[in-house]
């Protein structure tokens, strides 16, 4: 059923003070005719496409000639996000338009690294580069205008934030762009950083025309036949220590392949070893395209996923995070799981 269009629009959250001040020192390099380039982490998810479809529609309005420009494609499960607006997408050719950017706006990372081949160009360039993030790490970005917050739910949160801050206008399209970082990034509502305020800002994008049920189905509930295929091969590397509360997973060689799949079919398989009644901590292993070992990790209660990640040269959320290590399958297991085990005895 769609939105009702008799709901009203009060604003009721109110807006942090140093976010205010941020969401001013961001706007003033944004001004008409100047060319942003919009660009997030390896492998976005829907925090960091929600926030630049959102932050894409809002510069558009205000005259800002804006790009998407992403270091891998936009996972198909969000492309509706760019139906009538296909050509903001400029990820294939990122390079170029980042080039020629007046200025760059980092989402929903604050680290170089996470930029992939991109890094190196964003580094190098001299113009303000804006970062809304609300990861724990400040990251290393060159200068330019910060709104980091660790206790934002989503950057999709933060974006929010600043719309209003600024009086900017949110349309249904950047409701429903918000809505998607801000649904993806909880869990849909289920995990620790679901606040009373998050609830609220959902609430207002709701009344802004968001339809829950609908982006649900887009979100959520349109798997390719593949994936479900995929969980049983996943299913059968299950490994639980109902004694240190650990759990793990691993991706077969192959299996996206012969699935017809791509990584973004990966998303929210972590999740099945964490919720196995007595598990706090979940592990996903898999082998990437550069020879690595990616590790996913998902915690429960207080055990601390980026703490644990970062040891590794990785890093995310308290409850999710994640890193990659050289070596062998084994040997990255190895490692790993003797530090888990020791996170979890000691916590």
């Amino acid at each position: 059923m769609p939105p009702s269009t008799g709901r009203s629009r009060r604003t009721t959250v109110s807006i942090p003070r140093m976010r205010r001040a941020e969401a001013r020192a961001i706007a003033e390099v944004l001004s008409a005719g100047r060319r942003a380039a919009l660009v997030t982490h390896v492998n976005a998810d829907g925090d960091g496409v929600g926030s630049e479809v959102a932050l894409w529609h809002a510069l558009a309005a205000r005259g800002v000639r804006a790009a998407i420009a992403n270091p891998t494609p936009v996972p198909e499960r969000f492309g509706f996000l760019f139906e009538g607006i296909g050509p903001a997408d400029k990820s294939s050719a990122a390079a170029k338009y980042l080039e020629g950017a007046d200025v760059i706006i980092v989402v929903d990372i604050s680290d170089l690294s996470r930029l992939g081949h991109l890094g190196t160009l964003v580094g190098a360039r001299d113009v303000p580069v804006i970062c809304i993030d609300h990861h724990v790490s400040q990251g290393a970005l060159p200068e330019g205008p910060r709104m980091v917050d660790a206790t934002a739910c989503a950057t999709g949160e933060l974006v929010y934030d600043l719309f209003r801050a600024l009086k900017w206008e949110i349309t249904p399209a950047i409701a429903t762009s918000l809505y998607v970082a801000i649904l993806t990034d909880t869990g849909g509502f289920r995990f620790s950083n679901t606040t009373a305020r998050t609830l609220h800002v959902a609430g207002e994008l709701v009344d802004h025309g968001v339809d829950p049920e609908e982006i649900y189905s887009r979100v959520y509930a349109s798997n390719p036949e593949g994936r479900i295929r995929l969980l049983t091969e996943v299913l059968e590397t299950l490994v639980v220590e109902h004694d240190t509360g650990l759990a793990w997973v691993t991706i077969p060689n192959g299996a996206l392949e012969r699935h017809g799949l791509r990584s973004e079919h990966l998303e929210g398989v972590v999740e099945l070893p964490r919720s196995i009644e007595g598990v706090r901590l979940a592990l996903q292993f898999r082998r990437i395209a550069n020879g690595r070992i990616k590790i996913s990790f998902r915690s429960v209660g207080a055990v601390d996923a980026a703490g644990l990640a970062e040891r590794f040269g990785g890093g995310g959320h308290r409850k999710a995070a994640g890193a990659s290590l050289e070596g062998s399958l084994a040997e990255v297991q190895a490692v790993v799981i003797r530090a888990a085990r020791e996170a979890l005895i000691g916590g």
